[in-house]
C-alpha cells in the first residue's frame, strides 16, 4: 500500500510510506530555502514522487497530519516566530479574542468549547481546498484522510522505535488539533489514549512564551534557550510553577495566561532587569520537572518502562535526558523529526496502522533518516564548474577528511542523501576537530549564527560507553542525536570542544552500517589521533535551512568562508578561509594542551 502523508502547516513536508516503511521524506524549507515555512507542502509532494518514482494514480490514500486548522494556500515565512506571524484578518482576530478570553476562563463555563467551534467553518474549508488541490494541481485522487495531530506524533514515535509490542508513548508540544499532550498505552501495538491536556495548559506554548521575552523568536530559537539555561541560575523557578504547573497526572495553567496575556503577565511578574541567562535555567529547569512527572505518573500506570516521544517539546534533548534517567524507564526513544516536520510520517503510519492488521511492528518504519534528495558526480562537478571553486578529486576522500581534521580544518561534507529532521547527521554536516573550546565563539560568527550550546559530537557507536554515561536504552535514540548524556572524564579531557557547561554532550552515535563513509571519516580520524569523535553541526547559514544542493552547498561555503569542501567525489579548497592563521594558532594550541595533559596522566 502507498500513502502519500502531508504536513500542511508550520515547517509543512511530505512523504512517502510503503507497505509500512519510510521510503522518502523531505520537509519544504529545504526546497524554498525559508526556516520552517509555512503552507501546503507543493515542492516536497513533487520531490518525494520524483524520488520514489511513483505516479499520481499509484497512491492508494493520502494521510494529512492535524484534522482541524486553517488553510496557509501559499507558503508563508516564520522568519518572525508565532508572534510577528502574518494569519490573515480573521484568523488573526480569533487568536487575539482567545488571549483575552483566557483571563475570564475559570469563570465562563464551556468557552473553549466555543472558541473551536467558531473557528469550525474554517477547518472545513482547508479540508475541501486540500482535496481540490491535490487533484487539479497534482492529479491524485486517492481517498484523503485527516489524523489527529497528537496521534500522528504517537505513531511516530513509536513505530520508528525499537520497541516490542508494548509501551508508553508521550507526546508534548505547543499545541495541535485544540491539544498539547498526550499520554498513551501500547499494548501489542494498539494504541489507548490515557490523558489528554488542553492546549490552554500547553509546556510547549509556555517555553516558547520565555523565548519571546529573552528577545529570540517563539517557535524558533527555544534552542538558544536551552543552551543558555546552563549559563544561568534557576532563581525564577517559583514563579514560572504558579503560572504553570503539574497535578495529578497532567499540567495546569494556573496563571489563566494564552498568547498575548502570557507576555504581558511575565513581564509584569518579572524584575525589570531580569537576567535572560536565568530566567532561561528556569523554565529549563521548570519544564525538565513538569515532563518528568508526567511520564514518571503514567509509566508507572502502564507498567511499560519502554517510552516512546515526540512532539516539539521533545526537540529539547535536556528535557529527553531527563525522561530517559527515570528510574521506572527501561528504554527511551525520540523521533529524528520530533516537531511538526514529522507529521506527514506520522499521519501514514496512523492510515496504514488503521487499515492493515495490528500486531507488533515486526520491522521499523525507518532505519535511518537519509531520506532526501541525492545529486550525482556529474551534477555536483556542473555546479562546482559553474560556481568557479577550486576543486580535484581524491583517491581516498574518507581518509584525506579525517587528516585534513586532525590538522585543524574546516571541512564542510555533502554527500549521498540529505537527512529528514532538524538534526544534520554527517550527509549535510560541517566538521571540525573536538578539542578546540573556541570554536562554537568563532566558527558560528564564521556562519552568523548564535547559539549558547557547543557543537555535537559524531562519535563511533562502539566508543559511546568510554565516553558518556548512562547510555544504555538510549542508544537508539543517540543515533538520531536526539538526547544528551552526561560526559566522562575522557570526553571532557580529550573532546573539550563538544562538552557544554554542564557536563553534556549531544551525540550522534554512528554505525557503519547506517553510514559507512561518514563512519570511516571518524574511524581514520581516531586511528591519527586517538579520539574517537568529531565535531558536526548542520551545514547552514544563520537562520536558513540545512542545505539540500549542490548550489545550496557551495553558496554556504563560500559565504562561511570554510576551509574545504568534500562534495560527492570530490574536494573543493577554499581560496578565502576565515582568519586561517589565528584560527588554527587556537586550534593547535588548544590540542597542544590536551597532549600535554594526556602524558602528564600517563
Amino acid at each position: 500500500m502507498v500513502i502519500l502523508g502531508l504536513g500542511d502547516h508550520i515547517d509543512c513536508g511530505s512523504a512517502i510510506l510503503v507497505d509500512g516503511r519510510v521510503l522518502a521524506a523531505i520537509n519544504d524549507e529545504r526546497l524554498v530555502r525559508e526556516k520552517m515555512v509555512f503552507g501546503v507542502p507543493r515542492k516536497s509532494i513533487r520531490a518525494v514522487l520524483e524520488l520514489t518514482g511513483y505516479r499520481p494514480d499509484q497512491i492508494d490514500a493520502v494521510a494529512v497530519g492535524t484534522r482541524n486548522q486553517h488553510l496557509v494556500p501559499d507558503y508563508v515565512d516564520f522568519r518572525q516566530g508565532w508572534f510577528g506571524l502574518k494569519r490573515g484578518r480573521a484568523k488573526q482576530l480569533l487568536f487575539d479574542v482567545g488571549s483575552k478570553a483566557a483571563r475570564v476562563r475559570g469563570y465562563i463555563p464551556g468557552i473553549e468549547e466555543a472558541y473551536y467551534l467558531v473557528r469550525q467553518p474554517f477547518f472545513m474549508k482547508r479540508r475541501a481546498a486540500l482535496r481540490r488541490i491535490l487533484r487539479e494541481e497534482f492529479g491524485i485522487t486517492a481517498p484523503m484522510h485527516f489524523v489527529d495531530h497528537h496521534d500522528c506524533h504517537a505513531t511516530s514515535a513509536y513505530y520508528s522505535s525499537d520497541f516490542g509490542p508494548d509501551a508508553t508513548v508521550f507526546t508534548v508540544d505547543g499545541g495541535g488539533d485544540g491539544i498539547s499532550s498526550k499520554a498513551y498505552d501500547v499494548r501489542d501495538g494498539r494504541f489507548t489514549e490515557l490523558v489528554k491536556v488542553p492546549s490552554f495548559h500547553s509546556v510547549g506554548a509556555f517555553y516558547s512564551y520565555i523565548t519571546q521575552i529573552c528577545g529570540f523568536k517563539a517557535g524558533r530559537h527555544e534552542g538558544k534557550i536551552t543552551g543558555l539555561a546552563a549559563h544561568g541560575k534557576p532563581v525564577y523557578r517559583e514563579l514560572l510553577d504558579s503560572l504553570l504547573t503539574y497535578r495529578n497526572g497532567t499540567f495546569v495553567n494556573t496563571g489563566n495566561i494564552f498568547f498575548h496575556s502570557a507576555l504581558q503577565e511575565l513581564r509584569k511578574r518579572l524584575p525589570e532587569n531580569f537576567d535572560k541567562a536565568d530566567l532561561s535555567a528556569s523554565v529549563q529547569v521548570h519544564s525538565e520537572w513538569l515532563v518528568t512527572q508526567f511520564a514518571q505518573h503514567w509509566v508507572t500506570r502502564t507498567g511499560h518502562r519502554d517510552v516512546a516521544l515526540a512532539g516539539g517539546v521533545f526537540a529539547n534533548v535536556r528535557v529527553n535526558q531527563e525522561v530517559h534517567e527515570l528510574p521506572c524507564v527501561e528504554r527511551c526513544f525520540v523521533h529524528p523529526g520530533m516537531s511538526d516536520c514529522g507529521m506527514g510520517i506520522g499521519a501514514a503510519l496512523a492510515v496504514h496502522y488503521d487499515r492493515e492488521p495490528r500486531p507488533a511492528p515486526d520491522t521499523r518504519c525507518l532505519d535511518d533518516v537519509y531520506l532526501g534528495p541525492s545529486y550525482t558526480d556529474a551534477e555536483i562537478e556542473s555546479a562546482l564548474r559553474e560556481a568557479q571553486v577550486d576543486f580535484g578529486r581524491s583517491a581516498d576522500l574518507e581518509a584525506e577528511i579525517a587528516k585534513l581534521l586532525s590538522q585543524g580544518a574546516v571541512v564542510a561534507r555533502f554527500d549521498g542523501r540529505m537527512e529528514y529532521g532538524p538534526r544534520a547527521l554527517g550527509n549535510r554536516s560541517i566538521l571540525y576537530q573536538p578539542t578546540d573550546p573556541s570554536v562554537n565563539d568563532w566558527l558560528n560568527k564564521a556562519l552568523v549564527r548564535t547559539e549558547f550550546m557547543p557543537f555535537a559530537p559524531s562519535t563511533l557507536e562502539e566508543e559511546a560507553g568510554r565516553c558518556f554515561h548512562r547510555v544504555r536504552g538510549a542508544e537508539r535514540t543517540a543515533r538520531f542525536m536526539t538526547i544528551t548524556f552526561d560526559c566522562k572524564d575522557f570526553m571532557k579531557e580529550r573532546c573539550g570542544g563538544v562538552v557544554h557547561l554542564d557536563g553534556t554532550a549531544r551525540p550522534q552515535l554512528v554505525r557503519k552500517e547506517d553510514n559507512p563513509r561518514y563512519y570511516r571519516i571518524i574511524e581514520e580520524y581516531r586511528r591519527i589521533t586517538g579520539r574517537p569523535s568529531i565535531i558536526n553541526t548542520s551545514f547552514n547559514m544563520h537562520e536558513e535551512p540545512i542545505v539540500c544542493s549542490p548550489h545550496d552547498a557551495i553558496r554556504a561555503f563560500k559565504l562561511g568562508h570554510l576551509d574545504y569542501l568534500a562534495i560527492g567525489g570530490f574536494l573543493a579548497r577554499n581560496s578565502a578561509p576565515i582568519d586561517a592563521a589565528a584560527r588554527r594558532q587556537r586550534g593547535a594550541t588548544a590540542d597542544a594542551l590536551v597532549r600535554a595533559g594526556e602524558r602528564t596522566a600517563s
